[in-house]
Parts: structure tokens; C-alpha cells; sequence
């Protein structure tokens, strides 16, 4: 699910099967900012390095300015995450609650 903001999209996924970087490519047809980012990103089983460069896109070459990772992305995914995105990154646990802008 993608809302327009005046920030640019907010965009909700359940889990990233295809790809986050897939749907961010299909997303950016309506709007090619993403200001934030919230849900599964199915990186469960993905290898630290593809992690890795996976933070480093989504943060240098989408320019997500907030990110709210959920349930499949896994706990090695959410600390490179939080490393790479600082007080961009947002617990997204079970009772979060988060304020669109």
C-alpha cells in the first residue's frame, strides 16, 4: 500500500517477497520519493553482505528518509538497519504505533 504525502510516499508492505527493491522500482512510477518505509522486507535468510548493501541502496540511492522494518526481515536486517538509518529507524514491533506524516 503506497499514501501519497506532501513528504513524498509512505509505503506499506506486508512481506517483501519480490524484492523490496522490485516494489520501490514499481512504486516509483507514482512518486519516486519514498519518505518512509514500514513493514516485512523478507531478509530473514539473506546473506550479511546482500544486508548490507541492501541498507546502503536503501538509504544512498532510494533516500528513504525513515524506515519502520516488521516481522520477516529478521534480526541481522534490523540491527544494519538501525545501524544505517540512526534516529531514522523505528521500532515497528507488535503495539507500535506510528504517525503518519
Amino acid at each position: 500500500m503506497a499514501i501519497n504525502t506532501p513528504h513524498g510516499l509512505v509505503l506499506v508492505v506486508g512481506c517483501s517477497h519480490p524484492g523490496v527493491e522490485e516494489i520501490l522500482s514499481a512504486i516509483s512510477a507514482v512518486n519516486s520519493h519514498v519518505h518512509m518505509l514500514l513493514g516485512g522486507l523478507h531478509l530473514v535468510k539473506t546473506p550479511d553482505a546482500e544486508i548490507e548493501r541492501l541498507v546502503s541502496a536503501l538509504h544512498d540511492k532510494w533516500k528513504i528518509n525513515r524506515i519502520a522494518p516488521g516481522h520477516c526481515t529478521g534480526e541481522p536486517a534490523f540491527a544494519k538497519l538501525r545501524q544505517g538509518f540512526g534516529s531514522s529507524y523505528l521500532y515497528a514491533g507488535l503495539g507500535t504505533h506510528i504517525d503518519i506524516p
